[in-house]
C-alpha cells in the first residue's frame, strides 16, 4: 500500500548528508571570518590569542565529529550547539552583546530550523536567549534589569526561530507531497509502476536473502470496453477507481499493491506462494463480480480476471515471474473471465499451445510478427466479438 512505503522515500540520511555539507560550509566561512577579523582589527592582549584558541578547539570538536559520526540528527544537532558555543565564546572576548559576531547566532538558529526541525529549533532559541544574557552578565546597569529593553534584544532570536521553523515546515510538506504524487498513481491512489518496482525490487532481495517466497498477481477488468462503448469513457474511469477501491480493500497494509497501466493491477504478497494466496485473489475477484458501482444513477457489473505466478517456481526474478503472472491472468480470460489462474510449468504451457489452433493449424510454440511488408490483415465488415 501507498501508505506503507517508507524506505522507498526519499532517505533521511541522504538528507542529512546535504545539510552536514552546508553546516561544514557554514563552520568554516564563520572561523575564517573571525580570524579575519581578529588579523585586520587586532584585540587587546590576551583577548586575539583567546579567540584563536577557541578557533583551533572548535576544529579539534568538528574534525573527529565528521570523520566518526554517521550523517544524521544527532550529529547535525552536536555540531550546531558546538557553533553556538564557540560565537558565545567568540562574543565574550571581542564585546560581548556589543561584539560584531552576535549576529551570527541568527545564522546558527536558521540553520537548526532547516535542518533538525520545530522542537529542536525552539530548544536552541532558548539556548541563544540564554547565551546572550550570559554575554550581559557584568554590563552595568544588567540588560535584565530593565524588563522591556531586554525583551526588545532577545525577541528577534524568538523570531528568527519560529519564522524558520514554519517555513522549514512547510517545505517539509511541500516536499513530501511531491514524493507523494511522484510515487502515486493519480487515478486510483494506489502506487504506480515506479513506486512498484522500487518496492518489489527491494522485497525481491529480501526474498533471495532468507529464501522466502513471493507471489505476484495480475488483474484485469474484463469489459473496459464495453462499458466505455455504452456509457462513455468516464464510466470506464469510475471502474478502473471502483477496481482499485476493491483491492484495496481485500488486501494487507503489507501486500504491495499498483495500477500497471490502462485497467490492469499488480499486487505482490510477500511470504506466500500462489497457492497460498490464491483465495486472497478469489475474494477480491468475488467481491468485484458481486459489488456493481454506480455510475449516473446506473449500477454497473464488472468481473476480473487474474493470474499468480511466484518465485522461485515461476520465475528466478521479478521480471520473469510478472511474466508468467500476466500468462495466466490471460489463460482465465480465455477460459471464460471471472476466475483465477496459477502459472503453469513449460510443459502445460506446451500442451496448451498444441491444443490452440488458428484455421484448423496447430501453432508450433510462437506465432510470427507482421513486419513493415507484409500484407495488412482485414477483418471485415462484422462486429469483433466481445
Amino acid at each position: 500500500m501507498i501508505e506503507a512505503k517508507g524506505w522507498v522515500t526519499a532517505k533521511v540520511g541522504e538528507r542529512y548528508t546535504g545539510h552536514n555539507r552546508v553546516l561544514g560550509v557554514i563552520a568554516s566561512l564563520l572561523v575564517g571570518l573571525v580570524l579575519l577579523d581578529v588579523y585586520l582589527v587586532p584585540l587587546q592582549s590576551p583577548w586575539g590569542m583567546y579567540v584563536v584558541l577557541a578557533s583551533l578547539v572548535l576544529g579539534g570538536f568538528l574534525l573527529p565529529t565528521r570523520l566518526l559520526l554517521p550523517d544524521g540528527q544527532l550529529k547535525a544537532s552536536l555540531e550546531l550547539v558546538l557553533l553556538l558555543i564557540y560565537l558565545v565564546a567568540v562574543c565574550w572576548f571581542t564585546g560581548r552583546t556589543d561584539s560584531p559576531f552576535v549576529s551570527a547566532i541568527y545564522l546558527v538558529l536558521m540553520a537548526t530550523s532547516l535542518t533538525l526541525g520545530r522542537r529542536i529549533t525552539y530548544l536552541m532559541a532558548g539556548l541563544a536567549v540564554a547565551s546572550y544574557s550570559l554575554l550581559a552578565t557584568g554590563e552595568s546597569p544588567p540588560l535584565w534589569s530593565q524588563i522591556p529593553g531586554y525583551l526588545i534584544h532577545v525577541f528577534p532570536f524568538i523570531l528568527i526561530a519560529h519564522v524558520g521553523a514554519i517555513l522549514a515546515g512547510e517545505t517539509e510538506a511541500a516536499r513530501a507531497e511531491v514524493e507523494r504524487l511522484s510515487l502515486t498513481d493519480d487515478l486510483t491512489e494506489l502506487n504506480n509502476m515506479r513506486s512498484f518496482e522500487a518496492l518489489a525490487l527491494q522485497q525481491e532481495k529480501v526474498a533471495r536473502r532468507y529464501q522466502a517466497p513471493f507471489a505476484i498477481c495480475m488483474l484485469d477488468a474484463d469489459n473496459l470496453k464495453q462499458i466505455n462503448d455504452r456509457y462513455g469513457h468516464l464510466a470506464g474511469t469510475e471502474l478502473i477507481k471502483w477496481t482499485a477501491r476493491v483491492i484495496r480493500s481485500n488486501i494487507r497494509e503489507s501486500d504491495i499493491a499498483a495500477r500497471f497501466g490502462g485497467d490492469e493491477f499488480i499486487i505482490m504478497y510477500t511470504d506466500h506462494d500462489k497457492e497460498q494466496i490464491r483465495p486472497a485473489v478469489e475474494r477480491i475477484v468475488r467481491a468485484m463480480s458481486s459489488c456493481p458501482f454506480s455510475y449516473d444513477g446506473d449500477l454497473i457489473e464488472c468481473t476480473l480476471s487474474a493470474g499468480i505466478a511466484s518465485f522461485p517456481w515461476d520465475g528466478d526474478d521479478l521480471k520473469s515471474v510478472v511474466k508468467q503472472a500476466d500468462l495466466a491472468m490471460y489463460r482465465s480470460k480465455r477460459l471464460g473471465k471471472n476466475r483465477v489462474s496459477l502459472a503453469e510449468s513449460e510443459r502445460d504451457q506446451g500442451a496448451e499451445r498444441e491444443k490452440l489452433q488458428v484455421r484448423g493449424e496447430k501453432l508450433r510454440g510462437r506465432v510470427p510478427q507482421l513486419d513493415g511488408e507484409r500484407t495488412g490483415v482485414h477483418l471485415g465488415k462484422r462486429e469483433l466479438p466481445r
